[in-house]
């Protein structure tokens, strides 16, 4: 891993801003974190932090009576996650991604796929790589490969990237494309809840198949259904690059 990566992302050996550590810890976000140092909610070494503070490596850090830590090694990897594998973090859930993914480190996903879709998932033991990809104004893209129970149209494909009214709003434009009879593509730059399968329904169409196949620069490519794989140096600069 570069040395540039192991800076952005890892812990340093000096010391790190206290919001960026409860970030990478996964508590929040480093403005939400602001907030709650300003709340007198945050302790260093049992004394009240200060915002603004460093922590150093060793130093007990406590959000109410918890201790958090940051994790000493980046992990971030890029899942296939089959159909019926659930985004949850809940192990009381049997089918829940942490489950069945069973990494020996403590991960989590970084933008969900429903139940009943497939494809690339990433999932990381850093917050702040989390925060990131989840803030909404960052307007990240993510691509898709639908299949429906009807042949597409160009009215369809029209409407689709234009903005379909679902869920009190309409959809941002997008860019879609017909590449089957019943497939199409789909780039998304929001996330809401079930947005393709809504938009479809919307549009009279029903989702028979839906995979994501890539998230801003990784892409799913030929990684197994089921199987995961570690983010390569290139991948993680350019990420970096992009999350910035």
């Amino acid at each position: 891993m570069s040395n540039r990566i192991r800076e952005e992302f890892l812990q340093p050996k000096e010391s790190v801003r206290l919001n960026k550590y409860l970030s990478e810890a996964g508590v929040c976000s480093r403005r939400e974190a602001d907030r709650l140092i300003e709340s007198g909610k945050v302790t260093v070494d049992g004394e009240r932090a200060q915002t603004g503070m460093r922590v150093l490596k060793g130093q007990v850090v406590k959000v109410g009576k918890k201790t958090v830590s940051r994790q000493d090694e980046l992990v971030v990897l890029a899942v296939n996650k089959p159909k019926g594998i659930v985004c949850t973090a809940d192990r009381r859930e049997r089918d829940s991604i942490v489950r069945f993914l069973d990494y020996p480190v403590r991960v989590t996903y970084a933008g969900r796929l429903d139940k009943d879709s497939r494809g690339l998932l990433l999932m990381t033991n850093n917050g702040d790589i989390i925060n990131q990809m989840m803030r909404a104004a960052n307007r990240h893209e993510k691509e898709y490969k639908v299949t429906v129970d009807k042949e597409i149209t160009e009215e369809f494909i029209k409407k689709m990237a234009g903005g379909v009214p679902i869920l009190d709003t309409v959809t941002r434009p997008c860019k879609v494309k017909k590449i089957g009879k019943y497939t199409f593509s789909i780039i998304l730059t929001q996330g809401l809840n079930r947005q393709i399968r809504r938009m479809c329904e919307e549009l009279g169409y029903q989702v028979r198949d839906l995979v994501r196949v890539r998230i801003m620069n990784i892409r799913l490519g030929s990684l197994k259904e089921g199987t995961y794989r570690k983010l390569t140096d290139a991948e993680l600069e350019e990420l970096d690059r992009m999350l910035k």
